[in-house]
């Protein structure tokens, strides 16, 4: 049986030492982990090989960002409702392009094409209804 220090292992965790005997299993276990992470930091600083997780699946974002609290998503779900409300107060073709533009991700020239006007009108649109909601937003709060 050896004696291992847990606040060697979990810093974090065990603020003063704590010992614990573990089976020479364990202590041999333990010992070719600490050797690989070794070997893992050498080879990190000799060839510059720092490797991601994220392979494109998204797991080091997931591990980054914090799910959200019941008040945060409160929060996010009144403003969603203020801007679909002043998304409301608009005129309906303004509504649309803002709607189309924003949320959805249509282009303006996509916009004019669709609806066979003039890019300028759909920017001079989209740049009044802004106006509006800003104004809309701002005097509600």
């Amino acid at each position: 049986m050896q004696k291992i220090n847990l606040r060697e292992l979990y810093p974090d965790i065990y603020k003063t030492d704590t010992f614990l005997e573990v089976t020479d299993e364990v202590q041999a276990v333990i010992l070719a982990d600490q050797r690989a992470e070794a070997a893992r930091q050498r080879q990190i600083y000799r060839y510059k090989a720092y490797y991601s997780l994220d392979r494109g699946d998204g797991i080091e974002h997931d591990a980054l960002i914090h799910p959200m609290t019941p008040e945060g998503i409160v929060e996010t779900k009144l403003t969603q409702q203020q801007l679909y409300a002043a998304l409301n107060m608009l005129p309906d073709k303004q509504a649309y392009r803002v709607y189309a533009h924003y949320i959805l991700g249509i282009s303006k020239a996509e916009l004019a094409r669709m609806e066979g006007v003039q890019e300028s009108a759909i920017r001079d649109s989209i740049n009044r209804a802004l106006k509006h909601l800003f104004n809309y937003l701002r005097n509600s709060q």
